[in-house]
């Protein structure tokens, strides 16, 4: 199954880590990512703690843990290649809609990443 087909349909949990320019390490719960036609993966970011480590340091690790019974998943190692903050195509992706969404001090980001290395949930070299 492609990366696309996979994440519009298997329904789990995605934790992001990033790491700041000094290596401070933090994670996130993260929606599932959006799979781009060009091969990359985006999330939609609000400006928080992740965003900010994005912005010195583009290298992150995505973690998508499956529901259901065992330990299913895939783990993505990532650096970032671009953003955009509150655009036509960050709206239209969007899976919910926040009743604070429209107000200004809630800008969000749509950050693309090219994904440099898949491995399993568990295992692999």
């Amino acid at each position: 199954m492609d990366l696309k087909s996979y994440f519009e349909n298997t329904k789990g949990t995605g934790v992001l880590s990033t790491a700041d320019a000094e290596g401070n390490v933090d994670c996130a719960i993260y929606a599932r990512p959006h799979m781009m036609d060009d091969g990359t993966l985006a999330l939609i970011m609000r400006d928080r703690l992740s965003h900010s480590n994005l912005q010195s340091n583009p290298k992150a690790a995505y973690m998508f843990i499956e529901d259901g019974l065992g330990y299913n998943g895939r783990r993505f190692f990532l650096k970032k290649i671009r953003e955009e903050q509150d655009t036509e195509q960050l709206f239209t992706m969007r899976r919910r809609i926040y009743a604070d969404d429209k107000t200004s001090e809630n800008a969000k980001f749509l950050v693309f990443f090219e994904i440099k290395k898949e491995l399993p949930l568990i295992g692999g070299k």
